[in-house]
This record gives C-alpha cells, sequence and structure tokens, in this order.
C-alpha cells in the first residue's frame, strides 16, 4: 500500500493527509465483508467495562468503554483515523474518563475487529459504528470525536442519525473534498516523490488500504444545530513536500472550514503547536474541546 515511499518526509504526508497514521502504511490486512449484513442491537446487555469484543452484523468487533454516564450527559465516541486503532487512543480516553463515559472500538480493518469481508463505503462502516453506538450507548446521546479519517466517518454520519449524534469534535479530520484536493494540488506531471504521494494517495481513497474503505468526495451535509468544534493543525507539516506541499497544507486548511457547514453551531480553532496527531501533540486541547462539546450536549 504506502510502504514503498522513500523518503520518511514523504512516507508520513501519505499516512497523514489521507488520515493514516504511520502503522497504516504497513497494515496489508485488506479482506472484506458483506455491507447488507443488519446490525445486532444488544443495549440491554451488561455495561462494557474496559475492553471486549462484541457482534455487530455477525462481525467482531473491539471496544472499549470506560468512566461513569453522568445524568443526562453523552456517551463519548473516540473515533481513529486510518492505520491505528482505539489503543491509540488509550490516554485521551483516560483523562476524558474521569468524568464522562467513554468509548472507543477498532473499525473493520482494524486494531483487534474482524477483517472486512468485502469493500466498504460510507454506509457500511456507518452500519458497524450504528451496531457499536447500540451496544455502548443505547437511547443515550452521543458525542462523537474523530481524528483524521475517524472525522471524515463522524462528519458523514452525523447528519443522518441527528436523533442520538448531539455533538462533534473533528481533529484535524481527512477534508470532505481531499481526492479532489489531492488532484488538483499535485498535477498528473509531478515527478518524484510527490507523483508517488500523489498515485499512492488516490490508490487509498479507491479502497486500497486496511479497511478496504473506498472514500468519496461528498459536500457537507447539515447535521442541525449541534455543537460542533473542528480542530486544525498549526504547524504546516505537509510543506515539507517540494514543490507542493505549500499547495496541500491550503488545500487542508480550506477542507478544515469546510466543516463548519456542518451545524449553525461550529466552531474553527487552530492547535499551534500540533502536527496531524492533535490529540498526541497537544492532548489537552482536544479533551477540552471534547469535554465542552459534552457539556453542551447535555440533556
Amino acid at each position: 500500500m504506502l510502504r514503498r515511499i522513500k523518503t520518511s518526509v514523504v512516507a508520513a504526508l501519505c499516512c497523514t493527509v489521507v488520515g493514516a497514521g504511520v502503522a497504516g502504511c504497513d497494515g496489508d490486512a485488506m479482506e472484506n465483508w458483506d455491507p447488507l449484513a443488519p446490525a445486532t442491537r444488544t443495549a440491554a446487555a451488561a455495561p462494557i467495562s474496559g475492553t471486549e469484543k462484541i457482534d455487530v452484523a455477525g462481525r467482531s468487533v473491539n471496544v472499549s468503554c470506560s468512566g461513569d454516564p453522568g445524568k443526562g450527559r453523552p456517551v463519548i465516541v473516540l473515533m481513529h483515523g486510518a492505520g491505528d486503532g482505539l489503543d491509540k487512543l488509550a490516554a485521551v480516553q483516560k483523562t476524558l474518563s474521569k468524568q464522562n463515559r467513554v468509548c472507543s472500538y477498532d473499525r473493520l480493518g482494524a486494531g483487534a475487529s474482524d477483517q472486512p469481508d468485502g469493500p466498504q463505503d460510507f454506509s457500511s462502516t456507518g452500519k458497524i459504528l450504528t451496531g457499536v453506538l447500540d451496544r455502548v450507548a443505547g437511547d443515550a446521546p452521543v458525542v462523537l470525536a474523530g481524528h483524521s479519517l475517524g472525522g471524515l466517518i463522524a462528519a458523514r454520519y452525523a447528519p443522518d442519525h441527528q436523533d442520538r449524534v448531539k455533538g462533534l469534535v473533528l481533529m484535524d479530520a481527512t477534508p470532505p473534498t481531499m481526492l479532489a484536493d489531492i488532484s488538483e494540488s499535485i498535477p498528473e506531471s509531478a515527478k518524484g516523490p510527490a507523483a508517488e504521494l500523489r498515485a499512492q494517495n488516490l490508490a487509498v481513497f479507491q479502497g486500497q488500504n486496511p479497511e478496504k474503505l473506498v472514500i468519496t468526495d461528498g459536500e457537507v451535509r447539515s447535521a442541525g444545530d449541534i455543537p460542533v468544534e473542528v480542530i486544525q493543525h498549526g504547524k504546516p507539516y505537509l510543506e515539507a513536500l517540494p514543490e507542493y506541499g505549500p499547495r496541500l497544507e491550503k488545500a487542508w486548511a480550506a477542507g478544515q472550514r469546510r466543516w463548519l457547514a456542518l451545524s449553525s453551531r461550529s466552531k474553527l480553532s487552530t492547535a499551534a503547536k500540533s502536527e496531524h496527531y492533535i490529540y498526541v501533540d497537544q492532548p489537552e486541547v482536544a479533551v477540552q474541546a471534547i469535554e465542552r462539546v459534552a457539556a453542551q450536549a447535555a440533556r
């Protein structure tokens, strides 16, 4: 997939531009699943404490939950970027769970969850998310906090599930038009590392990734008036790509602004000391944003 990138700078860019972590550069487990299989609702089961495998539409999904739910408070669900897993979010989850009920999960093809059996799209990965929410939150309101690709999935999911998603935090989320952004920022005529970056990212968007998720561009649809915080990176690491880096940085920043159309209560901020992994570089910024949105989403 991405492991043949020759320079460390471009390897990092190739992972993060599309929302993948470094681990994703070496992941080759790309089987598929049946996107039409129904989700299994098990909200009446005992609350999950720690890490547990649950059944969703006949697939094993690795879930981690911690903290106690406050009265009327939403369940916070953390969503990792591509190439990562819930373990990457453990430190942030631990901090948030001191005052909140917090869960995270590995999507199919990630971490300890089953591999997908067939090509996935936003609809099929959304069905898995619905099954997870049924199990960990039941009828309680939910705040989705997603990093990179996890943020893109959360933002695509929320408009169709306004009955349960009551807040969003997008941490340097993959922009809604990233496929077009890469195609336009790095022309077909590009040579060397830039050409490799372009070709491999386009392949990733076509489904050549561990989750075998086909990532399509689309308009930003409204999720109503829920609180939304969009956090973008402040260190322009994409500029490290020779010649085309500044274009990528500009396109990424424009993509973060587009996410503001999700809600009439959207807010954009910048993590000044962070590159792509905001919740690692400046965890306090991520935690504070998530806690603000959770407080606003409380019943």
